[in-house]
């Protein structure tokens, strides 16, 4: 189907014609300055003043041509496609990711090999947000203070960026959870439509920020934003000190009993991650949430005629103006 954005461009093509019948044309028989009297004579015996008159001619054609060519291209002549169904996700999915000193901590095990909890991290989350297709995501930073480091995209790639750049001390060295929860329920108030969730990963308790975790999550329970908390940190940890290794704790500061309360305010779930795999087991579960799916969105493919047409008259254009400087030689 042919479709014209601007029709009434075309009314452009008429414009050269009515002027050449309305503006007085020019006198052939004007006297020049150097007169040739056997120039008609000559130009007689070798047949050229039919051939100049075609010349012009064939040149005001390719003229008018050039002129028809630039119309169409500035009118916006479309060609749609058959209509196309296309299936929107209606989940808006925030990432909460605790930046506080203690993420620091090297007690995540994976391979066999100890890593920070922000590494592991960093790198299950990545392979979460590349799975994520047909969802809109955003990422949250906080420590003392939350900060939107993402707004809500389709742009996975991104997301996956902005949290590879992150670096521990970013946003303080405390954690605010129950202000990450309030500045996500602020974000996500605005889209009333589709659902609405929040991963928020932490490992430690609420110990900075104005908001408390259990009010912010009921508020968020109010805009129907469910939320999935995962406490990160292995339970022991071997150290050396002065007198030998020794065992300890590594996870005392998590505030295990508020995480749970936050997932059930909001109809999520609370998750423990202790090692690599855990936190990669845990994610994958998550994934596996049905998105819900909005009505069809009809689209038409659009391809547009103005390079076809634009590019042909730009080649015509270069073809008029040699063949007007071969007939000035």
């Amino acid at each position: 189907m042919i479709q014209i954005a601007y029709p009434w461009e075309l009314f452009l093509v008429v414009i050269p014609f009515i002027f050449r019948y309305i503006l007085p044309k020019t006198q052939e028989n004007i006297v020049t300055g150097l007169k040739v009297p056997f120039f008609e004579n000559i130009a007689k015996s070798f047949g050229n003043t039919r051939s100049n008159s075609a010349n012009i001619s064939y040149l005001k054609y390719l003229a008018a041509l050039i002129w028809i060519l630039i119309v169409i291209s500035g009118s916006g002549i479309q060609w749609l496609g058959k209509p196309l169904p296309v299936q929107q996700s209606g989940r808006d999915l925030l990432l909460a990711i605790d930046l506080s000193g203690s993420m620091q901590t090297p007690d995540m095990v994976t391979n066999g090999q100890n890593v920070t909890r922000i590494d592991i991290v960093k790198n299950v989350a990545h392979e979460f947000i590349d799975n994520r297709t047909g969802d809109r995501l955003g990422l949250i930073l906080f420590g003392s203070a939350p900060y939107l480091q993402t707004p809500l995209t389709f742009d996975r790639h991104t997301v996956a960026q902005m949290l590879d750049d992150a670096t521990i001390g970013l946003a303080g060295e405390q954690t605010a959870i129950g202000d990450a929860i309030g500045l996500t329920v602020k974000k996500l108030m605005d889209y009333q439509d589709g659902d609405k969730a929040l991963i928020l990963l932490t490992d430690g308790g609420n110990n900075a920020g104005v908001l408390q975790p259990l009010d912010a999550a009921k508020l968020a329970a109010k805009e129907h934003i469910k939320i999935y908390t995962i406490g990160i940190g292995a339970s022991q940890m071997t150290v050396q000190g002065m007198f030998g290794a020794r065992t300890i704790n590594p996870s005392s500061d998590l505030d295990v009993n508020t995480l749970k309360q936050i997932a059930a305010l909001t109809g999520g779930q609370f998750f423990r991650a202790e090692d690599g795999d855990s936190l990669r087991n845990i994610y994958a579960h998550i994934n596996q949430l049905e998105p819900v799916k909005a009505d069809s969105v009809i689209v038409r493919p659009i391809t547009p005629f103005y390079p076809w047409s634009l590019g042909l008259a730009l080649i015509l254009s270069f073809i008029l103006v040699l063949l007007k400087a071969r007939r000035q030689l």
